[in-house]
């Protein structure tokens, strides 16, 4: 049923269209080729297509890298870690990861950390402090952060229960 609705489109038809796509947010090249792919063009015309959107500057996987590793960084809160996995996962070449990590102010890096684990341990029920401190950790790995500065984030948690809002382990 969805193949009626597939509409496919010459290189000249596909240009303006898919230079709207970039213009709209940044796109990397596998994105984009998808796309293109989508139009029923072959990989000779995307090709073509790609290499023309860079050279005009509106696909550049430098500039995607640098936007996706602030936004995920800064909105998400995500580690370095995991922003390097999906950059990996979307095909970026290394030294774009690299460029894009470059990003990363390592003092807001670290706050973002504490913030994150704060909020986490706030709504936190395990009231075992062992299963608690694995939990937390555990919530932090998958968001992408350090085993090294998950353990420091978590001994400073453990030092100042006072300074923090009352007891977080109440009910």
């Amino acid at each position: 049923m969805d193949q009626p609705k597939r509409k496919f489109y010459t290189p000249s038809e596909a240009l303006p269209k898919i230079a709207a796509f970039c213009a709209y947010q940044e796109r990397n090249q596998k994105e984009v080729e998808s796309k293109l792919r989508e139009y029923g063009l072959n990989e000779d015309e995307a090709g073509e297509i790609i290499i023309r959107l860079s050279r005009e500057k509106l696909l550049d996987e430098e500039r995607y890298a640098q936007a996706f590793v602030r936004g995920k960084y800064r909105i998400k809160k995500w580690g370095r870690r995991r922003i390097m996995q999906e950059l990996k996962q979307k095909g970026i070449s290394d030294y774009c990861i690299k460029v894009g990590m470059k990003e990363i102010d390592g003092d807001e890096y670290f706050q973002n950390l504490v913030d994150v684990l704060e909020k986490r341990n706030r709504v936190e029920k395990e009231r075992n402090q062992r299963l608690r401190r694995q939990k937390l950790t555990l919530f932090m790995t998958v968001k992408g952060y350090e085993n090294d500065l998950i353990r420091m984030a978590l001994d400073d948690l453990g030092k100042e229960p006072e300074e923090r809002e009352g007891t977080r382990l109440e009910g």
